[in-house]
């Protein structure tokens, strides 16, 4: 594929990596009797989720209404609404339910909100949502208010979900296969307890791509939500969890600008492009704002963006003869930190390698 034509920035997406990723976790999943429920909220794109998912239209993972109503139009059911549900998202739920007659399973961690959506009517199932560490949503698997949100939802109550995030926070992966037992073990405890006062917990949810691939038993589990495993970035890489050559999606960028006085050069690919999470120079200081390849065979130039701008990236030339090998007008694709931020970056889709075009989404509504 060439990119001659291509208006810059644009979303590239290399289609013989991602169904590599994609078939590498579908048989992981296999392997030890789970469903794999992917997330989307990083593909954002039927054509994306058809590959996730194997051919499957059900059983995935979003996280926003945006998205939900997405998938649903296009045929996708049982759909788990990963952030926590707030009454001022019930009339969407409601249309959605009207006009697909999909599935949307929600999330909730309080007594209020169980209530609230009793009375709302709505009959979307739930899992109530723990948390396992990361102390960002959910509720300890030890607390009462277990049993009394059960006991609010009624027949709405599904099961239980957790997420690990803090499994980004080590580059060991033994760090990582002891954070995803806790992860799976509060999730079995707390499915337990519901069993034990009477209620169904047939679905027993846990996941994020680290400790999906790396939880040391995952016997009790339903199912595992992953989603960044299909793209890669330079986070995952960084933290042990792909290889390079994982990574499906890039940033197609052209040179704007030489400042041989500064030494620098500047390219098209700013902050709106690329996004600015750093969160990948944890581990990989290097990776800086990501890092420029050759546009057609991928090899690395050993050139990052140093500084972004909204829309300039300026990146640091150490040898001037590369501003001969890099002229005004060249092109460059710029692996990210983080795949989820920078797709969301208002592409409108992906220029897939077969040459073809796949929309996506973005937004809230």
């Amino acid at each position: 594929m060439t990119f001659d034509t291509f208006e810059t920035p644009a979303l590239i997406l290399d289609t013989n990596r991602l169904r590599a990723n994609a078939a590498r976790m579908l048989d992981h999943c296999a392997a030890h009797g789970v469903t794999l429920r992917p997330h989307l909220k990083t593909a954002k794109s039927v054509d994306v989720a058809r590959i996730a998912t194997g051919g499957r239209l059900d059983t995935v993972t979003v996280s926003t209404l945006q998205e939900a109503e997405h998938f649903a139009r296009a045929g996708f059911d049982d759909i788990l609404y990963a952030v926590g549900i707030t009454p001022n998202k019930f009339p969407r739920l409601r249309r959605i339910a009207e006009e697909t007659g999909r599935t949307i399973r929600l999330t909730l961690d309080s007594v209020e909100m169980a209530r609230a959506l009793r009375a709302s009517g709505l009959e979307n199932p739930v899992l109530i949502e723990l948390d396992c560490g990361e102390h960002r949503g959910g509720l300890p698997v030890d607390t009462p208010m277990l049993l009394e949100i059960a006991e609010a939802l009624g027949p709405l109550c599904t099961g239980v979900m957790t997420h690990a995030g803090h499994s980004y926070a080590t580059d060991d992966l033994t760090d990582v296969a002891r954070t995803a037992g806790v992860e799976t073990e509060t999730a079995r405890a707390a499915a337990q307890k519901l069993r034990e006062a009477g209620f169904d917990a047939p679905v027993i949810s846990i996941g994020s791509t680290p400790t999906v691939l790396h939880a040391p038993d995952l016997t009790g589990v339903t199912e595992v939500r992953a989603g960044i495993y299909l793209f890669c970035d330079l986070s995952q890489f960084g933290r042990n969890i792909c290889r390079l050559e994982d990574i499906a999606l890039t940033v197609l960028s052209t040179v704007i600008g030489h400042n041989r006085a500064a030494g620098v050069l500047t390219i098209d690919a700013g902050a709106l492009a690329m996004s600015k999470d750093i969160g990948a120079n944890t581990y990989l200081p290097e990776a800086k704002y990501g890092w420029l390849c050759n546009p057609e065979t991928m090899t690395p130039l050993d050139l990052a963006i140093d500084t972004v701008h909204q829309e300039h990236g300026t990146v640091t030339v150490s040898d001037p003869a590369l501003y001969d090998r890099l002229p005004i007008g060249s092109l460059v694709r710029v692996i990210p930190g983080h795949a989820c931020l920078t797709a969301a970056g208002g592409y409108g889709g992906y220029h897939v390698t077969n040459g073809e075009w796949w929309p996506r989404i973005d937004g809230w509504s």
